[in-house]
């Protein structure tokens, strides 16, 4: 549910708005005056605010102003009884998103709200995109031996339905790219792709990291916060590593698949939920259930389609292609002339045990970018693919 705030000196207008609002189900809090919403700004996080113009202590001009020198990018819809072309684009100047005059008319509150809706759903898109844009670079699947392809006709048949996905594989297998191309294949395209990495996590920070909290649920939470489940409404959530998340977080994630529902931390409220859940793991999970430390309903609820990815050692044939490939990422993102492998430098890497699979190779081949000439040969391989300190 959407947190809008209120901030406006008088009664009438304060209680006029909640109840437009609460019809529209929103959460609604109020502030009298400038300098209480502002205090209600720095502490909490709104998805919008109606903000008098004219009020006393602090006047919404300033209010605006203020909330703009912080990261908070909330957006502000300026409302006044005294209103002027110059004062509203004064507002808009500002950063306010829209100016509403006194009295408040009801089918432009709702126009407002509806653009205001649009204008956040975009905002967070756009932050999703910006941080991972450079993940994103590069992910198509390079490979033509006979497990990749089995992968990518899987996904071709998967990535349209809405089916939950457990991907599994050793470290540095290409697991996150299978998932991003079920998500770039999907319906849900357009909307977020959100990444949880739950091994990097600690176990005492996993609920709120998925799920938000409230202000005040714990001694660091100084104000709400939206978990990854809601971040990435409409779209795909990719939890990595499942298998190292504890038995309490698989609790609440069991939930909230079952109803579609989440709660925060701190929150005895309901979040519906709408989003496609893939997950991925080095373990294995059937052992992991075995031993007590993965719940067996979990694991049907995240297994609908199982996708193994192979070790490197697996499809050697396919490292020739990412040999090649990695070579024009990395000469790009160093802003060097292409280099060039000789024949003998790809039977040497062919030839390697690559424990550490795609990722191993990868950052091999940025290293030989780095360290050896314009022609990369076998005795360049040999020297700088496993350094010895």
């Amino acid at each position: 549910m959407k947190k809008i705030l209120i901030i406006d000196d008088e009664r009438s207008i304060r209680r006029a708005l909640r109840e437009i609002l609460e019809f529209e189900e929103y959460q609604v809090f109020e502030a009298e005056n400038g300098q209480e919403g502002l205090d209600l700004l720095k502490a909490n996080q709104y998805d919008l605010v109606f903000c008098d113009i004219k009020m006393p202590i602090l006047d919404g001009m300033e209010v605006l102003e203020a909330i703009k020198k912080t990261e908070n990018d909330t957006p502000f819809i300026m409302i006044s009884g005294h209103g002027t072309i110059e004062t509203a684009v004064e507002a808009i100047r500002k950063g306010a998103f829209d100016f509403i005059e006194k009295p408040l008319d009801l089918n432009r509150i709702l126009v407002t709200l509806r653009n205001a809706n649009d204008r956040i759903s975009l905002v967070e898109q756009t932050t999703v995109l910006k941080s991972t844009i450079k993940k994103i670079k590069g992910s198509t699947i390079i490979g033509e031996s006979e497990g990749i392809r089995r992968i990518k006709d899987m996904i071709e048949k998967v990535a349209p339905s809405d089916a939950r996905v457990l991907i599994t594989g050793g470290n540095g297998t290409g697991k996150e790219l299978v998932a991003r191309s079920l998500h770039e294949l999907s319906s849900r395209v357009k909307m977020p792709f959100i990444e949880v990495n739950c091994a990097a996590i600690p176990s005492e920070l996993i609920e709120s990291e998925l799920f938000g909290h409230e202000k005040g649920a714990f001694t660091s939470a100084v104000k709400d916060k939206k978990g990854k489940f809601e971040l990435a409404q409409g779209g795909t959530i990719f939890l990595d590593e499942i298998g190292d998340m504890s038995l309490a977080a698989q609790a609440k994630v069991l939930r909230a698949l079952q109803e579609n529902v989440i709660q925060r931390v701190g929150s005895e409220k309901d979040t519906k939920i709408d989003c496609r859940v893939i997950a991925a793991t080095n373990k294995d999970l059937r052992k992991e259930i075995e031993e007590g430390r993965f719940r067996e309903d979990l694991f049907h609820r995240i297994a609908i389609i199982l996708i193994h990815v192979p070790s490197l050692n697996d499809r050697r044939d396919d490292i020739p292609l990412l040999a090649e490939h990695f070579l024009t990422v990395v000469c790009n993102d160093h802003g060097i002339a292409r280099k060039a492998f000789d024949e003998k430098a790809i039977l040497a890497l062919t030839a390697i045990n690559w424990t550490g699979n795609i990722r191993e190779l990868r950052n091999v081949i940025e290293r030989l970018v780095i360290l050896a000439g314009n022609v990369i040969t076998e005795q360049d391989v040999n020297l700088f693919a496993n350094p010895k300190g």
